[in-house]
């Protein structure tokens, strides 16, 4: 199967309950709207309330199933945080079958020399830090689906170290390292964990590290979509510890 143009049937993801992080904007904003539209009820997860508040309208008044909203600033969150979000999750839903771990902050590209103590922190917390809290915290409502999806966006800066990426750089190794480990202890159990690069896309986060870039040789967020549904779908059971490229070379 290629993921990069798996062909979804309406209801793909009919019946699941997905969890997506950053889902005010860019890639989450999009893929909680199409998880939305296969079926799936989905929970929006993302510091500004208003834009998880324009998500969830879009959501409702195309006719999908309500989303819950969870307004959560990863940069402050505490273990205690994640875990009363898990039981919450447990209670008012009995299970979590996908989780998208899409939120991200850039920090600032800078040279070694010039990583500041606190861009450091600020970036390694909400990209790796607090994604593994989030997510550790939610393994036992993810164990309580028959075939659970954990996903980490990871970044080709997270594979290959690239000069002046910095913190951003670093912490995305860390998350293929953690998508690693995961996918190997929990090897021939219900869930699975993988890693999507999404590649150069049309969001915020790309102008500002690339302010003067021809934006409309980008992909959009949309473009990506197939891939992302496909390791939400049952589909994909069978694929663990991977890290999917979504755009051809």
């Amino acid at each position: 199967m290629n993921h990069l143009n798996f062909k979804t049937s309406p209801n793909e993801l009919n019946n699941k309950v997905i969890l997506v992080t950053g889902a005010g904007a860019g890639i989450g904003r999009q893929a909680a709207i199409t998880f939305a539209q296969l079926g799936a009820e989905v929970i929006l997860l993302g510091k500004t309330t208003k834009k998880l508040e324009a998500v969830y309208d879009e959501i409702v008044n195309a006719g999908y199933k309500e989303p819950s909203i969870i307004p959560l600033d990863m940069k402050g969150a505490t273990v205690k945080n994640y875990q009363d979000m898990a039981s919450t999750i447990l209670s008012e839903y009995g299970k979590l079958d996908g989780l998208l771990n899409n939120a991200s902050t850039l920090g600032a590209l800078s040279p070694l020399e010039h990583v500041d103590e606190g861009t450091f922190d600020d970036v390694m917390k909400v990209n790796f830090k607090a994604t593994f809290y989030l997510t550790q915290a939610l393994i036992p409502v993810l164990k309580k689906s028959p075939c659970a999806s954990v996903v980490f966006t990871s970044s080709s800066v997270g594979k290959k170290g690239r000069a002046f990426w910095g913190a951003y750089g670093f912490s995305k190794f860390a998350t293929e390292g953690l998508m690693q480990t995961m996918a190997d202890e929990f090897e021939n159990t219900s869930i699975r964990t993988n890693c999507i690069n999404p590649g150069a896309t049309k969001t915020s986060m790309r102008s500002k590290a690339y302010p003067s870039e021809d934006v409309s040789k980008l992909a959009t967020p949309e473009q990506l979509m197939p891939s992302y549904v496909y390791l939400m779908a049952d589909e994909s059971k069978s694929v663990n510890g991977q890290s999917l490229d979504v755009q051809p070379k």
